[in-house]
């Protein structure tokens, strides 16, 4: 029996905060019809739907912090999230299709990726989703103890007003410091 999983990941452009991903196998009693890119929702239909796939789901989100990437480079800790999740399943999927053209290193998984699978495949567009609503519930709690970047609304992406606040109130231990613009801060600083 084929048992398929998604994989998708967040947060990859984010100057603050781990990348997440989060792998799926979908039950038959879902609705795929609903499931689209999470890029492509609002907020509460995103939250919404996220409660609905994990009950309609086997799932599992995998991390890799700001010290991994900072070591790593954003992509191959993206890789190791996605790896991460994969293994966290409860269940060992036979396929599992990931987001994207890169594919993590896994022995014993048949992987493929699908460029824009988020858009053409329901169990990654379904990781998609829990993996956005997971890391920005994360980063929301992060901004109430970090006030005046607007985390809450940026998720820390380089928006005028978080790069206003970066000169402002200076990088904080959850900014990604080999990303630019924090880079050449640090540089300036020196």
């Amino acid at each position: 029996m084929k048992i398929i999983a998604g994989v998708d990941e967040v947060g990859r452009g984010s100057l603050i905060g781990p990348v997440y991903a989060s792998a799926v196998i979908l039950k038959k009693t879902i609705n795929a019809k609903l499931l689209k890119d999470s890029k492509s929702l609002s907020k509460k239909k995103r939250e919404n739907l996220c409660s609905y796939i994990k009950k309609n789901s086997t799932w599992s989100i995998g991390i890799a912090s700001v010290k991994e990437i900072e070591n790593l480079n954003i992509l191959k800790a993206s890789l190791l999230a996605m790896k991460r999740a994969i293994k966290k399943l409860k269940k060992k999927p036979t396929h599992v299709l990931i987001d994207g053209n890169k594919i993590p290193e896994l022995e014993n998984y048949n992987l493929k990726s699908v460029i824009q699978g988020d858009k053409k495949v329901s169990s990654i567009s379904a990781a998609s989703i829990i993996a956005k609503v997971s890391r920005d519930k994360f980063i929301t709690a992060l901004s109430k103890k970090n006030k005046g970047y607007d985390w809450d609304k940026n998720f820390g992406y380089g928006t005028r007003q978080h790069l206003k606040a970066l000169k402002k109130l200076g990088i904080t231990k959850h900014h990604r410091k080999t990303f630019s613009p924090i880079s050449e801060i640090i540089r300036h600083n020196i």
